[in-house]
């Protein structure tokens, strides 16, 4: 399916709701393998085609981080509170075979549990003002693997978006090589449904299906998903990136 055009105009002056929405559409995408749309009924999930498919582009959507080098971490929870979710994120070569990627960069960013991004708010498209402050985001250097981990907590939900994470990955000097995003499986037994939306609930939630980035399928961005509100979630996926 052809990816709507992202709006670039975002930052300008206070932004209804509505402009909120389509600053998350898709942009263009790279050619890749046709996804499947869907969603998960388990905790599991899959990440997938297993083919050296390249990871579909996805707008930064519009809050991304100001300054991603400063944030050098893997514990990016910077006292937000929330269930525990470690997410291992594996990058590879799509121009070498799928190959382990090692040291790219890897920034991700997502929002805290009650919907709210870091770096930005006191507009109309974010109400509370966390402008001053940098919780989960951060940046970390893949191993040998094409590996980096994070120690994070799941993320909430904002009006006209799934669940989701950011990442934005680069070469060992800089250059960007992809920016993508992360889905979560949904569905009775997945984590989505165990969080239940924090104290929001779920009601009004915009499940992948009908997300305005997640609409046209996301086996490429599904991640692999398991674990408990008791004992934290773990998070898994591959993205292939040319390099």
């Amino acid at each position: 399916m052809e990816r709507k055009n992202f709006l670039k105009s975002l930052f300008v002056g206070a932004i209804s709701a509505p402009a909120v929405l389509a600053a998350c559409s898709k942009e263009e995408a790279d050619a890749v393998t046709p996804a499947t749309s869907g969603t998960s009924g388990t905790t599991g999930g899959t990440t997938g085609s297993s083919s050296c498919a390249v990871a579909p582009t996805e707008t930064e959507g519009p809050f991304p981080t100001k300054v991603p080098a400063s944030y050098l971490r893997s514990d990016i929870t910077d006292g937000r509170t929330g269930y525990k979710l470690t997410a291992k994120i594996t990058i590879t070569n799509s121009n070498n075979s799928c190959a382990a990627l090692a040291g790219a960069l890897v920034d991700i960013w997502h929002c805290d549990a009650q919907g709210n991004y870091s770096e930005y708010g006191g507009t109309g498209m974010q109400s509370t003002n966390y402008q001053s402050v940098h919780f989960l985001r951060g940046r970390q250097v893949t191993d040998a693997n094409g590996q980096v981990t994070f120690t994070s907590i799941f993320p909430g939900w904002y009006s006209g978006r799934a669940t989701h994470i950011h990442v934005h990955v680069y070469s060992a000097t800089g250059t960007s090589l992809k920016v993508t995003q992360i889905a979560f499986p949904e569905g009775s037994g997945s984590a989505v449904a165990a969080v239940n939306g924090y104290s929001k609930g779920m009601s009004g939630y915009t499940s992948n299906a009908t997300d305005n980035v997640f609409s046209d399928g996301v086996s490429l961005e599904l991640a692999t998903v398991t674990g408990s509100t008791a004992a934290g979630f773990e998070l898994s996926i591959t993205f292939a990136v040319p390099a």
